[in-house]
C-alpha cells in the first residue's frame, strides 16, 4: 500500500477498510484480525486499532470481548429498524435537495437514474446496487446539511453491507428505478414537498417488502 500522508494515516486506513466493507471484500459478520490486517495494509497496530475504533463508532464494526472486531451483520429486525430511520433521512434529504440553488446538480440526478436503467437490461445486480447507493448519497449531499450527511454510512450500510439479508431482485430494482426517477424529477423541478413525499414512499415500499418477506406464509398459501 502507498499511503498518502502519515499525518492522516488513521483516516486513510479507516477509508480503505470502509471501502472494502462496502465492496463486500469483508462480508457482514466477518471477523477482522489485526495481525492479518496490519500485514495486508502494511501499517503498525496503533493506527490500525484507531481506524477500527472509527469504523466501530460509525456502526460498521462491532467489537466483542475476546473475539476482536467483526463486520456488523443484521437480521430482518435490525434491517427494518434501520430503514425506519432511512424513511426520515431520505425524505428530509429530498426536500432540502429540491430547495438547493444548484440547479445543475439537481438536474444531474436524472443521469444517475439513467445509469440505473442501464443496469436493468441486461440485469446486473452489482451495478444496480452501486448506482442505487450513489443516487441516495447524491441526494443527501445535494441537501447540504452536515448533520444529514453524517447519516451517509447508514445509507451505505443498509444498501450494501446488509445486502445478504435483503437480496436485490430485478423486479424490485425495476420498480425502485421508476421511483427514483419520480424523486429526481421532483427535485429537478424544485418541488420540495412532493420530493419528500415520493422519497419517503420509496423507502416505505422497501419496508413493506422486507416485512412481508419476514412473515411466515398463511396456511394454505405457497411460499
Amino acid at each position: 500500500m502507498q499511503w498518502r500522508s502519515r499525518v492522516r494515516l488513521v483516516d486513510e486506513v479507516a477509508q480503505e477498510l470502509r471501502e472494502r466493507i462496502y465492496a463486500g471484500t469483508y462480508e457482514a459478520g466477518m471477523p477482522l484480525r489485526q495481525e492479518q490486517l496490519a500485514e495486508e495494509l502494511q501499517v503498525s497496530r496503533t493506527p490500525l486499532r484507531e481506524a477500527l475504533r472509527v469504523l466501530e463508532r460509525e456502526g460498521l464494526l462491532k467489537s466483542e470481548p475476546g473475539r476482536g472486531a467483526r463486520v456488523v451483520s443484521a437480521d430482518i429486525k435490525k434491517l427494518l429498524d434501520a430503514y425506519q430511520l432511512r424513511e426520515v433521512i431520505d425524505g428530509l434529504a429530498a426536500r432540502l435537495a429540491a430547495r438547493s440553488e444548484d440547479v445543475e446538480a439537481r438536474q444531474a440526478l436524472a443521469k444517475m437514474v439513467a445509469d440505473q436503467h442501464a443496469a436493468l437490461e441486461p440485469w446486473h445486480a452489482a451495478g444496480y446496487v452501486l448506482s442505487n447507493v450513489e443516487f441516495h448519497v447524491a441526494v443527501i449531499e445535494l441537501a447540504d446539511n452536515e448533520y444529514l450527511a453524517g447519516q451517509i454510512p447508514l445509507v451505505r450500510m443498509t444498501s450494501q453491507v446488509f445486502m445478504p439479508v435483503g437480496p436485490v431482485e430485478k423486479e424490485r430494482a425495476t420498480l425502485a428505478v421508476s421511483e427514483h426517477q419520480l424523486v429526481a424529477e421532483a427535485i429537478a423541478a424544485g418541488e420540495a414537498e412532493e420530493a419528500e413525499r415520493l422519497a419517503r414512499a420509496h423507502i416505505t415500499t422497501t419496508i413493506k417488502r422486507l416485512s412481508e418477506g419476514a412473515m411466515p406464509p398463511k396456511k394454505g398459501h405457497a411460499q
